[in-house]
């Protein structure tokens, strides 16, 4: 169903572990060659990328921290300098930094929240558009912007998360406004919008909580980090969803609101 992955260059951002490490592994079965990102430069990285390689794909680990824009443009250069070039990008990058209630709230949290879920997205994806832009002019194909929203950006976050989920909203709408300033590039932008997956996002969480969290889920359970992944080829592959931009798909088992 993938087949036209394969040798494409995909960067995935934030993905060592749970949705993102998923899914550079399905890429890696396509044939396609493979950027994985996290925050930190240690050798076990590189070994993770030799794993990855061993599935099918080209594989190379690169770090950076993507709070900081200097280092999202080190990122994609160093990326394109590598495999010559960049067809997909995944902005995976992102996490909860910690739950606190508005009376709690402080700038430097703020700040922390949104450099890690929007500005890494804004800044790794403007530095990356040059590159799109010349690859689906030399292939003739559209390019793919595929980001990681969250059910949270519709439906408000869980106790604590207001900031996530605000940080998600603006992501989800980033990406709409995008396909107003890009599609005449032929660049495509999309968002997968997971619902509670189980990954270290829900570690803190009792059984009690996740067992009330899985009732108002229609099929009763978390959902798991390889049931996302195929999501992640779809937007990216031309023949797949080449005429599909500025959408959210929703990958939550039916999961509603509360």
């Amino acid at each position: 169903m993938f087949n036209d992955l394969k040798d494409k260059r995909v960067l995935i951002t934030g993905s060592t572990k749970g949705i993102g490490l998923a899914t550079a592994q399905a890429f890696a079965r396509a044939g396609a060659k493979v950027g994985l990102n996290g925050h930190r430069n240690d050798p076990s990285l590189q070994s993770l990328a030799k794993e990855v390689a061993a599935l099918g794909g080209e594989v190379e680990y690169f770090a950076a921290d993507l709070t900081n824009t200097a280092q999202c443009q080190q990122l994609v250069e160093a990326f394109v300098e590598r495999f010559g070039g960049l067809d997909v990008l995944i902005n995976n990058t992102g996490g909860l930094v910690g739950r606190k209630p508005l009376s709690d709230i402080d700038d430097e949290f703020y700040q922390q929240v949104m450099d890690l879920n929007a500005r890494s997205a804004l800044m790794v994806t403007k530095f990356a558009i040059p590159h799109l832009r010349s690859a689906a002019k030399q292939s003739g194909e559209t390019t793919s912007v595929i980001s990681t929203g969250s059910i949270a950006g519709r439906e408000g976050g869980g106790p604590g998360a207001s900031i996530y989920a605000a940080s998600k909203a603006w992501l989800h709408n980033m990406n709409r406004h995008w396909v107003k300033e890009f599609t005449k590039d032929n660049i495509r932008f999309n968002v997968v919008s997971p619902g509670t997956i189980d990954t270290v996002f829900h570690a803190d969480k009792t059984q009690e909580v996740r067992d009330k969290i899985s009732s108002g889920i229609a099929m009763g359970r978390f959902g798991t980090s390889e049931e996302l992944a195929p999501s992640y080829l779809f937007f990216a592959s031309h023949a797949c969803s080449g005429y599909i931009t500025g959408q959210i798909l929703d990958v939550n088992g039916g999961q509603m609101a509360p």
